[in-house]
C-alpha cells in the first residue's frame, strides 16, 4: 500500500520543483509575445488604432479567464495532471500561427489558443502547488510559482526582442515557442504526478460542513464574501494594468524614440522585478500577513505607472530611458507584493474541498482584467493619447488598493475555515459552509 501523501514544501520538494520548472515554460509562452507583437501589428500587418493593436490582449484575456474557471472545476472532477497535459496540447499550434500569420485574424486565433492553454496550464500549476504545500507555506509556494512564471516571461521577452533586433520580427523569435511547448509537454506527461490525494489529506484535517454549489462559490468569491471579493477585484485591476502595460508600453516607448532592443529590455524589466520579487514577498506574507502587502502593492503599482506616464512631458529625450526603467521597476515591485499574496489569501479563506473552484472563479475575474485593460487603454489612448491612458489606469489601481484597505480583513491563519455569509441561526454554522 503506497504511503499517505504528506503536506509541505520539503516533503514534496522534487515534485514541487518540477512544477516550478513547468510553470517557467508556461510563462515563457506569454513572454515571446510581450516585446514584439505590437511592432508586428504596426509594421507588418498595418494596424494603426490602439484598440486594434490591443485586440490580441482582449482575445487572450477573455479566453484565459473563461478557461481558468473551467480549469478549476475540471481539476476537481478529473484530476490536475490531465488538465495540465491538455493545456500543453492546446499550446502546440501557437508559435506556428504567429510565425506565419498573413493577417491580424491569424494572430487573434493564436491568442485564443494561447489564452486557453494558459488557463489550463497556469491554473493547474497553481492548484497543484497549493495542494502540495499545505496551509503553513502557502504564500511561499505561490511566490515560487509566480517567480518561475514571470521571470520566464521576462527572459522570453528579452530573448525575443534580441532575436527580433538581429534577425527580424518573424519567424525567428517564435522558434523559441516551439522549444517551450515540447519541453513543457514532455515534463508534464512523463514526470508530473497527480496531487489530488494531498487535497484529501488536508480536507481530513479541516472542519467539515455542507459542500457549497458552484453558484454559491461563484457568488461568494465575486461579491458576497468581503475578503474573497476584495481579493478578486484587486486581481482584476492588477491584470487590467498588466494588460495596459503589455499593449501600450511598447508603443509609448517607441514613440519616445527608443529602439526595438531598448523596448525589449524595458518590456523584460517589469516582469523580471515582478518575478524575482515574489521569491521574497510570498514567504513574507506568511509572516506579516496578506492585507498590507496587497494594499501597499497596488499603491506602488500606481506610482510606477505615474512615473512612466509623466516622463515624456517632464524630461528630455536623454532622460527617458532611465525614467521608464524606474517606472518599470516600481510596477514590478508592486506586482510582486500583490500577485502571490492574492492567491495565498484565496487559499486562506476557501476550504480545501472547494478551493480549486474558488481559485478558478478568482482567476476568471483576474484575467478578465486583461480584456478590460486593453479595451479601456485602447479607447483612452485613441481619444486622448498614450500617456492619458496610463494615467487613467494608474488612478484605477490606486482606487483598488483603497478598496482592499476598507473591505478586506486579514486572512493569514484563517486555514480555509471562514464562516459562510448568511442570516444568523440558533446553532453555530460550520465554519466553511456556504
Amino acid at each position: 500500500m503506497p504511503p499517505s501523501p504528506r503536506l509541505g514544501l520539503r516533503e514534496n520538494l522534487p515534485q514541487f520543483s518540477l512544477l516550478v520548472l513547468v510553470n517557467a515554460f508556461v510563462g515563457a509562452m506569454v513572454g515571446m509575445e510581450r516585446a514584439i507583437l505590437p511592432a508586428i501589428a504596426q509594421e507588418q500587418l498595418q494596424l494603426a488604432a490602439s484598440v486594434g493593436v490591443l485586440s490580441f490582449i482582449v482575445v487572450f484575456g477573455l479566453s484565459k479567464a473563461l478557461t481558468n474557471y473551467v480549469a478549476g472545476r475540471l481539476s476537481d472532477a478529473v484530476g490536475r495532471k490531465a488538465v495540465l497535459v491538455a493545456g500543453w496540447l492546446v499550446a502546440a499550434p501557437v508559435p506556428f500561427l504567429l510565425m506565419w500569420a498573413p493577417s491580424w485574424a491569424w494572430v487573434l486565433v493564436a491568442n485564443l489558443f494561447l489564452g486557453v492553454s494558459q488557463g489550463l496550464t497556469w491554473s493547474t500549476a497553481v492548484i497543484m502547488k497549493i495542494d502540495l504545500a499545505g496551509p503553513k507555506q502557502r504564500g511561499l509556494a505561490m511566490g515560487l510559482n509566480e517567480f518561475a512564471g514571470y521571470f520566464a516571461v521576462a527572459l522570453s521577452a528579452a530573448a525575443t526582442g534580441f532575436v527580433a533586433a538581429r534577425f527580424g520580427l518573424r519567424p525567428e523569435p517564435f522558434y523559441l515557442g516551439v522549444v517551450y511547448v515540447v519541453a513543457g509537454l514532455l515534463l508534464s506527461v512523463l514526470l508530473v504526478r497527480e496531487t489530488h490525494g494531498h487535497v484529501t489529506v488536508e480536507s481530513d484535517g479541516a472542519e467539515r460542513g455542507p459542500l457549497p454549489s458552484q453558484r454559491q462559490i461563484f457568488a461568494r468569491t465575486t461579491l458576497a464574501d468581503r475578503d474573497l471579493s476584495a481579493v478578486t477585484q484587486a486581481g482584476l485591476v492588477n491584470n487590467l494594468n498588466d494588460g495596459m502595460s503589455w499593449g501600450l508600453f511598447p508603443l509609448l516607448f517607441a514613440a519616445a524614440g527608443l529602439d526595438l532592443a531598448q523596448v525589449g529590455l524595458l518590456a523584460a524589466l517589469y516582469p523580471a522585478v515582478w518575478g524575482i520579487g515574489q521569491l521574497f514577498t510570498g514567504g513574507l506574507s506568511d509572516r506579516i500577513g496578506r492585507k498590507g502587502l496587497i494594499a501597499g502593492g497596488m499603491g506602488v503599482q500606481a506610482l510606477g505607472m505615474a512615473v512612466v506616464a509623466g516622463a515624456p512631458a517632464l524630461l528630455p529625450p536623454t532622460g527617458l530611458l532611465p525614467a521608464f526603467a524606474t517606472g518599470q521597476v516600481l510596477l514590478g515591485l508592486g506586482t510582486a507584493m500583490v500577485y502571490p499574496t492574492l492567491l495565498a489569501a484565496i487559499g486562506d479563506v476557501a476550504h480545501p474541498a472547494w478551493r480549486a473552484s474558488a481559485v478558478g472563479v478568482y482567476r476568471l475575474w483576474r484575467d478578465l482584467g486583461y480584456a478590460f485593460g486593453a479595451l479601456l487603454a485602447g479607447l483612452v489612448a485613441d481619444a486622448l493619447g498614450l500617456s492619458a491612458a496610463v494615467w487613467a489606469v494608474a488612478a484605477l489601481t490606486a482606487a483598488s488598493g483603497g478598496v482592499v484597505l476598507v473591505r478586506m480583513r486579514e486572512t493569514l491563519g484563517r486555514g480555509g475555515a471562514q464562516p459562510a455569509p448568511g442570516p444568523p441561526t440558533s446553532k453555530p454554522e460550520p465554519r466553511h459552509a456556504a
